[in-house]
């Protein structure tokens, strides 16, 4: 195998900064001697609160190039490849004019009404700064504000609803957008109450700015349609729903049926049941026109998942004088069948492996919207370090098949209100098998079968209630791996990962702000999951007093049963910093309490940290619990033999924290078809037993050990941003490590001179461990870590 010396990546490193330099340097010289690049715009004599947003109307071809985008776009064109980076924006006398009048009209806009702005350019070297200086006057604002109403009805709805739309408040500032909310206002109101016809040219505000004072008289004035002494309001009709094909044709016979007396069903595609379409049709025959009915409906539809490109509801005046509106709804499927194909490589350190999935959808099973999931997957890990006894041999692999039926509707005994307001609910059947192979060590399989409802309280709010989860596990243990577990006194990791044992819970998680995780603006991300199992069969195991095991634990239908209380939060601030630039700060802590019937968590509902949407230097389940050393047990080749039986198995607790910060910007907008996004990030944390371990001191949480026992990284990442989903790779760096101890725990302070080879650190560590250690890992993953 080839070695690649530190120096070598120094090299490659500088090379690759030299060619940016020198890309920068030249790109004033590229251009002619009458042109100059704009590097500076400066906003002077504009109020603190508007001087920020004023640069936003100077011109998108005379703001400064971002460095990065422009050195791109001067490295690439000598290729021809002028779409990637940035072109040079150069000082345009023209548009430094448009730019000037349209921050002026921005500052009138404001209250300013009086503004006025000059413009200067200094140019140095081809390099120029463009300056607006605003001459602002007084701040006019709102003194008196009256309406003329000509149609008594409309100024009964009006004043009977103004104070829950109304910006506009006497002493607050004159301006455009005060006055644009509150004609968008009034138009809502008109449209929510029947108006169909109703228009925003129908509203129109009368100003009076002639006092001495600064300040402005509104009049708000509506008129009535021309000709009428009134607006008409709307009620509506029928209803003629057409489903086309998959193609978006209407060709060929159709199913034609008719529909509570109101609806005129139409399905080309042969694949649909009315009933589906028509609960989430929330403008029924007899109701007023309403504007938030007509959108319900198409967003609602367009959840179902089963059509694309939705259009709102057409409308058609009836021709006689009872003013109804026939109401026309046409919807073209997706294809129902789909199937995707994912896979991943994964390499660290000498081990090697590869997880490929298949995913499997009918999106319309019984004609009635519902998802049938039906998942593959299948992952195995790879050998080939040093301490391994056979080079190459599979370590682990797991087989994983599950399916999942998907109903857009609450299904219940008992009758529900439709709760698709706010959103579709859905009714999840699934049931799922895996197979666990550890070499040398153990075979798990479980079972897992649930029933789950989802709502949406409101369009930020989400609740997903699992009433029904029944869990099986089988653990068959390697003899000689527990002949040697037990001599070693490690009872606990036997009874742990070689029991048969199952549970009966129910399941409860709410997420606040999912639907703000894609946008740029301050809010908070909760989302809080609890778990409970085993209460049920506890009960009726006391009332029917059923046996006990061998260790005393109640038992059902033969079998063991599991007793717990697991909850986990995961919350997130975000901070919009403007301009693509975005700062989250995540906490994410968890629990998980086993009580009654058991003395310990079921397996799998151990917390683990590590991999690439956690503490990302970390591998998964390489990391804790506390301060536990995998030198702890020893160091001869019975030692290696049974650290490498346990790898991944034994770094688990009952208890976890982790926190992220992770600062976002925007490097490219066009980087090879791309918007290239980069982060800085933070991350900490580990995860701890709920109790002490007389083999492992230190892996217990308390509250002296918190500090002590807990891990950090830092990276940086690039993001891919393709609009539909986003590519992204993290390189995290091991910066303090807690299965050492004192100074020892800052490892890429003491030991980074190792980061790229092997000294005495890394060496003394492939000794007492029996493996690597490495202090960078690269995460390749799609979508943002969170």
């Amino acid at each position: 195998m080839k070695a690649y010396s530190t120096e070598g990546y120094r090299l490659t490193i500088l090379s690759i900064l030299l060619v940016f330099l020198v890309s920068g340097c030249s790109l004033t010289r590229r251009l002619k001697d009458n042109q100059a690049l704009v590097r500076k715009i400066t906003i002077k004599g504009v109020d603190k609160e508007f001087s920020e947003a004023a640069i936003n109307y100077v011109d998108k071809d005379q703001q400064p190039n971002n460095k990065f985008n422009l050195r791109l776009y001067y490295w690439f064109s000598k290729n021809g490849k002028k779409d990637i980076g940035e072109p040079p924006n150069i000082v345009d006398t023209s548009l430094v004019e448009f730019s000037k009048q349209q921050i002026q009209k921005f500052l009138r806009n404001k209250g300013y009404l009086k503004a006025a702005v000059t413009d200067t350019i200094k140019v140095k070297n081809k390099r120029a700064e463009l300056i607006f200086t605003a001459t602002e006057g007084p701040m006019f604002r709102f003194r008196k504000y009256s309406d003329s109403i000509a149609d008594k009805k409309v100024e009964h709805l009006y004043r009977q609803y103004l104070s829950s739309f109304t910006h506009v408040r006497p002493g607050g500032r004159y301006d455009a957008d005060t006055l644009a909310y509150e004609r968008d206002g009034i138009y809502t109101l008109m449209k929510r109450n029947g108006y169909y016809d109703f228009l925003r040219q129908y509203i129109t505000f009368d100003a009076d700015t002639t006092f001495n004072k600064s300040v402005a008289d509104v009049k708000m004035i509506i008129d009535n349609p021309q000709g009428k002494s009134t607006h008409p309001t709307y009620k509506i009709n029928n209803t003629t729903i057409t489903i086309s094909n998959t193609s978006g044709r209407n060709t060929g016979p159709a199913d034609t049926l008719k529909v509570d007396s109101q609806y005129k069903f139409i399905d080309y595609s042969h694949k649909f049941n009315p009933r589906i379409i028509t609960i989430y049709d929330f403008q029924k025959k007899g109701e007023l026109y309403n504007i938030d009915r007509q959108i319900l409906t198409t967003s609602r539809l367009a959840e179902l998942n089963v059509f694309r490109n939705v259009p709102n509801p057409a409308y058609e005046k009836l021709a006689d004088s009872t003013n109804r509106l026939n109401k026309r709804i046409d919807l073209v499927p997706l294809k129902q069948m789909s199937d995707r194909v994912e896979g991943e490589f994964l390499f660290n350190g000498g081990r090697y492996g590869f997880n490929i999935g298949n995913t499997f959808t009918d999106r319309n099973l019984f004609k009635s919207a519902t998802i049938l999931q039906v998942k593959l997957n299948y992952n195995t890990l790879f050998d080939n370090g040093s301490n391994s006894t056979v080079r190459g041999a599979v370590e682990n692999q797991e087989f994983k098949l599950g399916a999942s039926v998907t109903y857009p509707q609450i299904l219940f005994p008992f009758h529900l209100p439709i709760l698709g307001k706010y959103g579709v609910p859905h009714t999840t059947f699934a049931s799922s098998y895996s197979l666990f192979f550890q070499k040398g060590l153990v075979e798990r399989q479980s079972f897992v079968n649930s029933i789950s409802y989802d709502f949406t309280e409101t369009a930020s709010k989400i609740h997903t209630v699992t009433p029904i989860d029944i869990e099986f596990s089988r653990g068959t243990i390697n003899e000689q791996a527990r002949d040697s577990l037990l001599n070693k006194g490690y009872y606990s990791y036997v009874y742990l990962i070689g029991r048969t044992i199952f549970t009966s819970g129910s399941q409860y998680t709410y997420q606040l702000n999912a639907n703000k995780l894609n946008s740029y603006q301050n809010f908070i991300y909760f989302r809080g999951s609890l778990d409970i199992g085993g209460n049920t069969l506890s009960l009726l195991s006391n009332v029917f007093n059923t046996p006990r095991d061998t260790a005393g634990q109640r038992t059902f239908f033969g079998y063991t049963f599991a007793q717990y209380s697991k909850a986990e939060v995961d919350v997130r601030f975000y901070k919009d910093l403007g301009h693509e630039q975005q700062f989250i700060l995540r906490l994410n802590p968890g629990i998980g309490v086993p009580y009654g019937n058991s003395s310990q968590l079921v397996f799998e509902k151990n917390f683990y940290v590590g991999g690439a949407n956690d503490i990302r230097a970390w591998i998964p389940r390489t990391l804790g619990p506390g301060q536990f050393n995998r030198a702890s047990y020893g160091s001869d080749a019975a030692a290696n033999e049974l650290r490498s039986r346990l790898r991944y198995l034994d770094q688990f607790g009952e208890i976890k924290f982790v926190a992220n910060a992770e600062y976002r910007y925007k490097i490219a907008n066009n980087f090879f078809g791309s918007a290239l996004k980069g982060a800085f990030f933070v991350d900490a944390g580990n995860v701890w037993r709920l109790h002490k371990q007389d083999q492992f001191p230190n892996q217990e949480f308390r509250l002296d050990n918190i500090l002590p026992s807990t891990a950090m990284a830092v990276g940086t990442g690039l993001r891919f941003d393709l609009t539909f989903f986003v590519f992204r790779l993290d390189a995290a760096f091991k910066f303090k490590d807690p299965e050492f101890s004192g100074s020892d725990q800052w490892v890429l302070l003491k030991h980074g001179d190792e980061l790229f080879h092997s000294g005495t650190f890394k060496n003394t560590y492939r000794q007492t461990n029996g493996d690597s250690y490495n202090f960078m890992q690269l995460n390749f993953g799609v979508g943002m870590p969170f």
